[in-house]
């Protein structure tokens, strides 16, 4: 039993009764609730006060219309039976940039919030509290007083590996917002798929995005495949409309565009970029042993700053994210190019060679504004010297860089917070969906806390939140990432927003009856 919270905010005319927390089947579940006498009979004289909150008023109006066929109008003010959507920025304070308010009476509902986020996040509450069928509809009395208890809330779609395309990119970003996530990491460049339109570079596209057939069965040997091609990218247009679909949802798209690993699909579209200079194919077969980018290369460099100069002109968001994730060293050590460039630049291991690399990535993207982020490999924690047998500390990753910890010691956040970073936590034994059930079933997935043990609480701060991946090797389609993503997205979404001493996977497990259904009948996902 939890001891519930008054609000303090506003009068309340609802009886209050003290009962448990997980008696409201909200997902991710809210931080202050009570309980009120009577329902909000919901019918189609219902009305909809929407304030200066049209986007999301037209929202909410076709939420209901889809969940019970009422057809909710818009009406500038009514006495009774609305839904009134009410900004208010001296809450801001009290409930952040991503907070709201709920009140459900049985004559009228208010949603009040500082910013429209939380206009949109009460929105979602909402919705998951209306019962009924047929023509009857209704909603039980219950105060919510809710805000997140990280600000990064992440769902990552790897397309680098199977293009899925458009419209299943906009039916995950409608599941994330309705579980209140706000960032979606879109990994659109990997070895065996380029899958971004670059103006200036029309091979990455033309070549690039193709592959004439792909590795199956995760056999030990890699040496079965398809012998299916393989192709897609999004053009500019697409990608700005899914930019603008995840805004009116108040979701981020953060692109990640691998470097200087994970490059082998550039490279074959522009064999310069790469140490041999040789033509290559796309890899059929998936892993690390591929190409990497030549970094010591002036016009290399060049290329990526063209890249990324048409990737920030794209995306809005304030964060690029780079990858920089298991990266082979063996061509640079057997390339006398990038070892003359080593030693001329007082470089002593292929580690620091990729640290100055990431670097000069940073300075050119602050230069723009943008923030960096990255995989835990670019802060030289897993960048070992295999000729020396440890790892190199000569060369420091710039101030301001995200980390996005995924693998090694829980002691690199340690070293990341206390060295001043931000980190999202993204441990890939606790959230990585192309993981199977048995390996992270959905309690595991639940039970996950983005602060590890032990952290000093000086550096919670640090955490800016969590994520979870949908790593694409091995699903080909919707339907099998649908089975690796649902219902694990939900217990990633509670872990992100609600506050530890509020979770309980029992009520969660209640709670998720809502959203199972609605998988059920969208995808046939149980």
């Amino acid at each position: 039993m939890k001891q519930l919270f008054a609000f303090g905010v506003y009068g309340c005319m609802l009886l209050i009764i003290s009962i448990p927390l997980h008696a409201i089947n909200i997902i991710p579940q809210p931080a202050e609730v009570k309980t009120g006498t009577g329902v909000f009979q919901l019918t189609s004289a219902t009305v909809i006060n929407a304030g200066n909150n049209i986007v999301e008023a037209r929202q909410l109006q076709q939420a209901i219309q889809e969940a019970s066929g009422l057809d909710i109008q818009l009406k500038a003010s009514s006495k009774n039976n609305a839904i009134r959507l009410i900004f208010d920025e001296k809450l801001k304070k009290e409930l952040g940039e991503e907070g709201y308010l709920l009140e459900v009476k049985p004559d009228n509902i208010s949603i009040t919030a500082p910013t429209s986020a939380g206009i949109f996040y009460g929105i979602q509450s909402l919705r998951q509290l209306i019962h009924g069928n047929g023509n009857t509809y209704t909603l039980n009395a219950v105060s919510i007083k809710d805000k997140p208890r990280f600000s990064w809330r992440s769902f990552m779609l790897d397309e680098g590996r199977y293009f899925k395309g458009s419209t299943v990119v906009k039916r995950l970003l409608d599941e994330m917002a309705l579980l209140k996530m706000n960032t979606f990491h879109w990994h659109l460049t990997d070895d065996q798929g380029w899958r971004i339109e670059i103006l200036k570079y029309p091979q990455l596209t033309a070549i690039g995005s193709h592959r004439d057939s792909t590795q199956i069965g995760g056999d030990a040997d890699g040496n079965t495949y398809d012998g299916k091609p393989h192709g897609g990218f999004y053009t500019q247009a697409a990608i700005k409309e899914i930019i603008n679909y995840a805004a009116e949802r108040h979701i981020t798209v953060i692109p990640e565009i691998e470097m200087p690993g994970h490059s082998a699909a550039a490279i074959a579209s522009y064999p310069w970029l790469g140490t041999s200079q040789k033509k290559i194919r796309v890899p059929r077969k998936f892993g690390i042993q591929y190409d990497v980018y030549n970094v010591a290369d002036p016009k290399v460099i060049a290329f990526l700053h063209d890249v990324l100069e048409e990737v920030i002109n794209l995306f809005p968001s304030k964060v690029i994210h780079i990858g920089g994730d298991e990266v082979k060293f063996d061509q640079w050590k057997a390339d006398a190019g990038v070892q003359a460039y080593m030693k001329e630049h007082h470089i002593v291991s292929p580690g620091d060679l990729q640290i100055a690399f990431t670097n000069g990535i940073s300075n050119f993207l602050a230069g723009k504004y943008r923030r960096m982020a990255g995989w835990n490999e670019i802060m030289n924690s897993m960048l070992e010297d295999v000729d020396a047998g440890k790892v190199s500390n000569r060369e420091k990753l710039a101030p301001g860089t995200i980390i996005q910890f995924w693998t090694g010691d829980l002691k690199i956040i340690d070293q990341a917070v206390s060295r001043g970073y931000d980190v999202v936590n993204s441990f890939s034994e606790f959230t990585y969906l192309d993981y199977s059930y048995k390996d992270i079933s959905l309690e595991k997935a639940y039970g996950f806390d983005p602060i590890p043990k032990g952290l000093d609480p000086k550096y919670h701060a640090k955490i800016l939140g969590t994520g979870c991946q949908m790593w694409g090797e091995w699903i080909p389609d919707e339907a099998s990432m649908n089975k690796q993503v649902y219902p694990r997205l939900a217990a990633y979404a509670e872990d992100s927003w609600t506050l530890a001493a509020n979770k309980n996977f029992s009520n969660f497990s209640k709670a998720l009856e809502y959203f199972s259904a609605r998988w059920n009948v969208k995808w046939n996902v149980n």
